[in-house]
């Protein structure tokens, strides 16, 4: 018997990790080769072009997963019905910027798509932060969507356990 399709909402999908993670989860990397999915991508409006050639590149492909492609920069329409939210997209840190004028970008950034979470996904939605600070991302997104169980939320924070290691590793020499 065929599985129900799960929605998988990828933010910053025109980016480079997003550009490189939704063919992995149309192909069934992420969630089995079983899994049918509908993904739901979601980016900012300069990135509108590039979103929709994403789509197209995945259209092509014709991945036998991949059951549709939700391509768009409204957030509410990106966050309806998902079950699983990847939260790549974030504000990088550019030159001369400090640490508090990232997380300001990021406040609103995640409050908003929090939010949308909060109102449109599925009851019991699972979400994985990437986008750094991710630790910090998360509980922001945590906040701004009560309704989803704190267990749900979970981020990647590899780069931070690196860099404390080295930091460790240099102390001990």
């Amino acid at each position: 018997m065929a599985k129900e399709p799960i929605r998988v909402l990828v933010t910053g999908a025109a980016g480079q990790i997003g550009y490189a993670l939704v063919p992995m989860i149309a192909r069934g990397v992420m969630f089995g080769p079983d899994q049918p999915v509908v993904l739901h991508m979601l980016d900012i409006e300069p990135a509108a072009e590039a979103l929709n050639g994403v789509k197209m590149e995945l259209v092509d492909a014709a991945f036998p997963l991949l059951k549709g492609v939700v391509a768009t920069t409204d957030v509410v329409e990106a966050c309806t019905g998902v079950n699983v939210a990847v939260m790549v997209g974030g504000f990088p840190r550019k030159e001369g910027m400090e640490r508090k004028d990232v997380m300001s970008k990021n406040v609103s950034i995640y409050k908003s798509q929090a939010s949308a979470l909060e109102k449109h996904a599925a009851a019991n939605c699972k979400v994985l932060v990437v986008a750094n600070p991710a630790n910090t991302n998360a509980l922001i997104l945590k906040e701004f969507a009560p309704s989803i169980p704190k267990e749900n939320i979970t981020c990647l924070t590899r780069l931070d356990h690196n860099r404390a290691l080295g930091q460790i590793e240099c102390s001990c020499k």
